[in-house]
């Protein structure tokens, strides 16, 4: 690898080459969910698309402790390179990967042998327990794959080959929509098939980002280094806003499944999985310019190079702002028509979602903002500042909205808790930022450029 790619090239093309990939890729990547959705809606009923989000929380288990070690490992990998480490980073890389392979293995077990209890604890009632309890069996068996394909996707950018894991998740997807099909509509068998469907897309992706991991010659291998406990806690520390993410994805999930259960049963719930569908999709495509960023802020600040990191961020943050603003008009306009891919024949699901997706929509505006902070305080090191920001966007002030404002403003609370979750958060950025003396104009930004 050229490893003064990241701290010599133009910003502008930098982004051409990590940001267009990394969006790409968590796009797909999220979408593997989003796709069963579609089939199950459409082909199954409105009871296994409410099966498949009340997995979420599992899934984001899964997910969750991916990204924890992967962004955290990507983050201390890019510094020490920055800084000339290299024996560091190999021994960083050696340990993750153990780790991760160690941790998703009991993550297999627990899914094989609890399967229903976990369903129980995620709130599935009656008619969604066989459902939720099948697909938690049937997508555990690819954990081990799905944790170790976010590591090696991601570690290949710091080697300069992002276009690797893009081009894993573009095979992922194809593959995911072909075994929908076939499985859920061609042999009908629903909520297993979706499983299925997504571990083998997820499975399809791993065998191409682990060729570089089998190359001796690059600076980070699954053969080179050592493993060093005393890297993990770091790692995980580190990395530990994107477990935050993933935490309040799932206490999200589970607490809009809980309220719109009681106020509208399965039908409700299959409400919010439409919105939550929409929702993702658009703060993927923010998280991906988060991600894409991580390492050239990560090397840039092992070395020292500060305008080049406000620069970075300037960037990033009118790219989301724009990409924002555009979420919301789509959302806000063509609600109707983007909801009834999933629940075209159900009318009291398409007119709850409807009605719902004018509210959150607002979300969008600020979302951006808060989604690049967290990101660039966990590029830097700075896990407890972005620990606070993924903190108060997805767990404490979602969890102080959907129990105030449905008590205020009824139904119309619940879909306002995340704007107000991200308005609250945007607040606190702000601060931050002043705090750490983040410059959101530079005058040297054009050179850059």
């Amino acid at each position: 690898m050229n490893e003064n790619i990241l701290g010599t090239e133009k910003i502008s093309k930098l982004f051409i080459k990590f940001l267009i990939p990394a969006v790409i890729s968590m796009v797909i990547a999220g979408a593997q969910t989003i796709i069963d959705g579609i089939f199950l809606g459409n082909f199954v009923g409105q009871n296994a698309l409410a099966s498949v989000n009340i997995v979420q929380p599992f899934m984001q288990i899964i997910v969750g402790f991916s990204m924890i070690t992967s962004v955290g490992s990507l983050s201390y990998i890019g510094r020490s390179l920055g800084e000339n480490k290299k024996e560091e980073a190999q021994n960083a890389f050696k340990t993750t990967f153990i780790f991760i392979a160690a941790i998703s293995l009991v993550v297999l077990f627990l899914g094989r042998l609890f399967n229903k209890e976990i369903a129980l604890l995620l709130g599935a009632n009656n008619v969604l327990l066989e459902g939720v309890s099948t697909y938690i069996k049937t997508i555990s068996i690819f954990a081990p794959l799905m944790s170790l394909m976010f590591l090696f996707g991601f570690i290949n950018r710091v080697l300069g080959k992002p276009e690797l894991y893009l081009k894993a998740t573009i095979l992922s997807v194809i593959v995911n929509i072909n075994l929908d099909y076939i499985l859920i509509k061609q042999l009908n068998l629903g909520i297993m098939g979706a499983a299925f469907a997504t571990g083998i897309a997820f499975t399809s992706a791993f065998l191409i980002v682990i060729f570089p991991m089998l190359n001796k010659k690059n600076v980070v291998n699954i053969f080179s280094g050592k493993f060093d406990k005393s890297i993990i806690i770091p790692v995980i520390y580190n990395g530990s806003s994107e477990g935050v993410n993933s935490i309040a994805t799932a206490i999200t999930a589970y607490m809009f499944n809980m309220a719109f259960m009681k106020i509208a049963g399965e039908a409700g719930v299959a409400a919010f999985t439409t919105i939550n569908y929409i929702g993702q999709f658009g703060t993927l495509i923010m998280f991906g310019i988060s991600d894409g960023i991580t390492p050239i802020v990560s090397y840039n600040y092992g070395d020292k190079k500060h305008d080049r990191l406000n620069n970075t961020l300037n960037l990033a943050l009118k790219l989301n702002l724009i990409i924002g603003i555009l979420l919301f008009l789509i959302l806000f306009i063509f609600g109707k028509q983007l909801i009834s891919l999933f629940a075209s024949g159900n009318s009291q699901v398409l007119n709850l979602a409807t009605n719902g997706s004018k509210i959150y929509a607002f979300a969008f505006l600020l979302c951006g903002f808060n989604i690049i902070m967290s990101g660039y305080f966990t590029a830097i090191g700075d896990a407890k500042e972005s620990i606070i920001i993924a903190g108060s966007r997805g767990i404490v002030f979602i969890i102080l909205g959907i129990n105030i404002l449905p008590m205020i403003i009824g139904t119309s609370g619940i879909w306002g808790t995340v704007p107000f979750s991200e308005f609250m958060t945007f607040t606190i950025g702000i601060y931050l930022m002043k705090k750490n003396n983040i410059i959101l104009i530079n005058s040297k930004l054009e050179n850059s450029l």
